[in-house]
């Protein structure tokens, strides 16, 4: 990774790096893009998630937890 890349913030992250971010599992991250819940786009074969779909994720999370209380 260049210094230029990593001083700067992560414009994609590959979905293990995107459940790192979120401390979950993997196979949870590949289950909530499943369902839809988190976003990615596609590039070529490859699925990646911005870190707006992250922060989206997040606020789903926390809506659900709104309503359940």
């Amino acid at each position: 990774m260049s210094t230029a890349v990593a001083s700067a913030e992560q414009l994609l992250y590959r979905p293990e790096e995107a459940a790192k971010a979120l401390r979950i599992g993997r196979s949870m991250v590949y289950e909530e893009i499943r369902l839809g819940r988190l976003q990615t786009v596609r590039i070529g074969r490859r699925r990646l998630v911005p870190p707006e779909y992250i922060a989206k994720y997040v606020e789903l999370l926390k809506r659900e937890a709104e309503a359940t209380a």
